[in-house]
C-alpha cells in the first residue's frame, strides 16, 4: 500500500492563505470570494481557477490579469505558509514505519518552492513530489493524472485500488476516485456538507 498526498490544505495552511489573497483583490470591486466561489477553484490549475472566478464573480479584468495580481501578493505571503496541525506527526510516522508517501498537487513548480521554503526537511520525507506542471500530467483535477503519475513514481509502483489518497478539495476527491484509488476526504469545517455526502 502507498499513499498519495494532497498539498494546499491538507499538508500546508495555503488554502486560507489563497483566500486573503482573492478576497483582497474582489473586494476592490464590490465582490465578495465565497466559499461557494472557493469550493469551486480548490485543486484547479492556477489559470482554470483565475478563469472561474474571474467568470463567476464577473471581475473586470482577464483571467490572466487576476492569476497575475495574486500571484505577486502569494509572493509575499506563501513563505509564510505553516504546516496544518498534526501533519508533521503523521508524516513523520509513516516515513519511520516506512510506508511509501508521496504528493500530488495542483500547484506549479514556483509556488510548490515558495510554499515549502521553509519546511524543506519535512517534504524530504516524501519519496516524490508531483506538480501540476509536470510534463506527465496532461489534465489537472477532477481527472486523475497527478494521481496515476504519482503512483507510477513509486518503486515498485502499486496498483492503483492498493493506494490512498487522502485530499481536501472535491475536485481532488473525484480526481483520485478516477484514478481507481482508495480516497479519505479530509474538508475544511467551512466547505458545504453538501460537497462532503458522497466522499469516503
Amino acid at each position: 500500500r502507498s499513499s498519495d498526498l494532497d498539498m494546499d490544505g491538507l499538508l500546508l495552511d495555503t488554502e486560507r492563505l489563497y483566500t486573503v489573497v482573492f478576497q483582497e483583490i474582489c473586494s476592490r470591486y464590490g465582490k465578495e470570494y465565497t466559499w461557494d466561489v472557493k469550493s469551486s477553484v480548490m485543486g484547479k490549475h492556477a489559470l482554470a481557477a483565475a478563469q472561474r472566478i474571474r467568470d463567476v464573480l464577473d471581475l473586470p479584468m482577464t483571467a490572466e490579469e487576476l492569476l497575475k495580481e495574486s500571484q505577486v501578493r502569494q509572493e509575499d505571503l506563501f513563505p509564510k505558509a505553516s504546516l496544518m496541525p498534526g501533519v508533521e506527526k503523521l508524516i513523520t510516522h509513516l516515513s519511520k514505519h516506512r510506508v511509501p508517501i508521496a504528493v500530488a498537487t495542483s500547484s506549479a513548480t514556483v509556488t510548490f518552492e515558495m510554499k515549502t521554503s521553509r519546511h524543506k526537511n519535512f517534504f524530504n520525507l516524501f519519496h516524490h513530489v508531483v506538480l501540476g506542471d509536470d510534463p506527465d500530467v496532461k489534465n489537472g483535477k477532477p481527472h486523475p493524472d497527478a494521481f496515476l503519475v504519482c503512483a507510477r513514481r513509486f518503486c515498485p509502483p502499486p496498483p492503483a485500488e492498493k493506494c490512498l489518497v487522502l485530499e481536501d478539495a472535491p475536485f481532488g476527491v473525484q480526481a483520485a476516485r478516477a484514478a481507481g484509488m482508495q480516497v479519505v476526504m479530509v474538508p475544511d469545517e467551512n466547505l458545504n456538507p453538501n460537497l462532503t455526502d458522497r466522499k469516503s
